[in-house]
């Protein structure tokens, strides 16, 4: 086919990603599917002539480069890189350790951060490129409860997007940030999902009712990863792709009301400004 991509997925073993290589390999495209178990990557997705299953842990630079220097070496090219990885770490803020929130800032933020930064030089040489990076409803969110240390993450990963766009688009490179809502991924199972140990007496009610919360969920999310990976394939065929994507009736919602929270703040802020005579 005259439009077919190289696709780089990172997170591919399981959950969304699957889906992700799934669709674009039924789309025609050719896929460079990455997980920290590439057996385990070739066992979801089977045997392609247009696939190549690689290792790839995204909080290791050097596993990143190999992965990248792999995908160059078999199909020449990377057209479209999907951030995808990640992790979940719930919890108050006060129970979460240190070490949990570095883990949770290295696998959704500077894991995206390394595989980019490695995909980069590729996409510049071809001046050529379209990088989307999974966000979450978290990402636009003015910040949920009991879920500190992940939506840090997805906020510091929009905000790098954001910025990053302005920098890579002389070189024919766009990005898409994409905010799912409640999609039936592996991201709350026992392998993705870690939370606080129960340390201090305060947050026990809250502690209890959140917990139960997110352990309903698992499962029962009501948005189709399908869909979404279909809609992933029409966005990096669009000219140009949309730089934000919100996927998910629940999604849409939280940003609508994010934006109705804005224009409150900014009243008010106006407000203020002109009571102290704010030039």
């Amino acid at each position: 086919m005259s439009n077919k991509k190289i696709w780089f997925i990172t997170g591919a073993s399981r959950g969304m990603g699957v889906d992700f290589a799934k669709a674009a390999l039924a789309a025609g495209h050719a896929v460079v599917a990455s997980g920290r178990d590439r057996d385990a990557v070739s066992k979801a997705l089977g045997h392609s002539n247009d696939l190549l299953a690689v290792k790839l842990d995204v909080t290791r630079r050097a596993d990143a480069e190999a992965a990248v220097r792999a995908a160059v070496d078999r199909f020449g090219r990377i057209d479209v890189l999907v951030n995808n990885a990640a992790s979940f770490y719930a919890g108050y803020f006060e129970e979460l350790t240190p070490e949990q929130i570095e883990r949770q800032l290295a696998t959704s933020l500077m894991g995206p951060m390394n595989v980019t930064r490695t995909v980069l030089p590729v996409m510049r040489k071809q001046r050529l490129g379209h990088i989307i990076s999974i966000s979450s409803s978290a990402g636009l969110a003015a910040g949920f409860e009991f879920v500190s240390a992940y939506a840090a993450s997805k906020f510091g990963l929009e905000g790098w997007m954001e910025s990053m766009h302005a920098e890579v688009a002389p070189f024919g490179i766009t990005t898409t940030i994409v905010n799912p809502g409640f999609f039936r991924t592996e991201l709350l199972t026992e392998q993705s999902t870690n939370y606080a140990e129960p340390l201090i007496k305060d947050y026990d009610e809250r502690r209890a009712k959140q917990l139960e919360f997110w352990k309903a969920q698992n499962g029962k999310q009501s948005g189709d990863p399908a869909k979404l990976a279909r809609a992933l394939i029409i966005i990096a065929s669009q000219e140009p792709p949309p730089r934000r994507f919100v996927a998910g009736a629940d999604a849409i919602a939280t940003a609508e009301q994010k934006i109705t929270d804005l224009e409150a703040q900014i009243d008010a802020n106006r407000n203020l400004s002109t009571s102290l005579a704010f030039d």
